[in-house]
């Protein structure tokens, strides 16, 4: 994986590894662009602690700031980062399925004492 995809996947992951942050992308796809002071209403941390995991959001792509109303700032989801994210998961689970396979085709060989026919032979994939 290239090195900026890799730190894109990092930002993405370390973003979503806190359960506030989830809760506040998950409000911003219910319910589109939003304030800090919007999401605060509607979550039960203040609009500072709101505003803090904004900026680390934001910082890692996945929301972007535009400017609103009355010099208010509104938060919309960007996607493009979470596509890095889902990419290197697929290429993980590509990268995982052979192994796995095989350790399974073992696993069964052992169990039934007998050599079985691969996988693929018997009609299983991943």
């Amino acid at each position: 994986m290239p090195p900026d995809t890799e730190a894109i996947a990092e930002q993405v992951f370390t973003a979503l590894a806190d359960p506030t942050r989830r809760a506040i992308l998950a409000a911003l796809a219910a319910g589109g662009p939003a304030t800090a002071t919007d999401l605060a209403a509607c979550l039960p941390i203040t609009r500072q602690a709101i505003a803090k995991h904004l900026a680390l959001l934001a910082e890692a792509g996945l929301v972007r700031a535009e400017p609103g109303e009355r010099r208010r700032i509104r938060y919309r989801l960007h996607s493009a980062p979470m596509q890095v994210a889902q990419q290197f998961l697929a290429a993980l689970a590509r990268d995982w399925d052979s192994p796995l396979g095989a350790l399974q085709d073992h696993l069964d060989q052992d169990t039934h004492g007998a050599a079985t026919p691969p996988r693929q032979a018997r009609g299983l994939h991943g």
